[in-house]
């Protein structure tokens, strides 16, 4: 308990909660109460974490790693941007490449066809897979639309 000598600006004196305080948000935590009730939704687990490491999640050693190995050339064999992920074919053949919607730089979101350079990143825990990073469109495929980060269409 807390000393009952202490009292907070207002002057209503001090005291110690009867149960550790809650994280969540109150608001949310009520409407996913609600939503379940109402068979909308189900409860989710609380903290999933992706098994895939992203630009902000990846350990300085990865990036540091990825960052000094080759450059790499392939094509985008499909990228969905609310999935945020696709795709890559290399051009030496082998199997495709997972490339995370982080890792793509520059101004268009790539689409079927377009021909990309990247470096690779092994995946955890056990580093048998790769991923691509530094993604860089070099050639918009020609005869299909593209979309700007923003949203703008462009046809080329």
């Amino acid at each position: 308990m807390a000393d009952p000598s202490l009292r907070s600006p207002s002057g209503t004196p001090l005291r110690s909660p009867l149960r550790s305080p809650d994280t969540t948000l109150p608001f949310l935590r009520e409407e996913v109460r609600r939503m379940w009730e109402e068979g909308k939704a189900k409860p989710l687990p609380d903290d999933l974490l992706s098994p895939l490491p992203t630009k902000r999640t990846r350990t300085y050693s990865a990036t540091a790693r990825a960052q000094a190995g080759p450059v790499f050339m392939g094509v985008c064999k499909n990228f969905s941007r609310s999935q945020g992920h696709g795709f890559i074919q290399p051009s030496d053949g082998g199997e495709e490449i997972f490339v995370h919607i982080s890792d793509i730089e520059g101004e268009y979101v790539p689409v079927e066809g377009d021909e990309v350079t990247y470096k690779v990143c092994k995946i955890p825990p056990k580093n048998l897979k790769v991923q691509a990073v530094e993604v860089k469109i070099t050639h918009l495929n020609p005869g299909t639309k593209h979309e700007t980060w923003s949203g703008q269409i462009v046809s080329l």
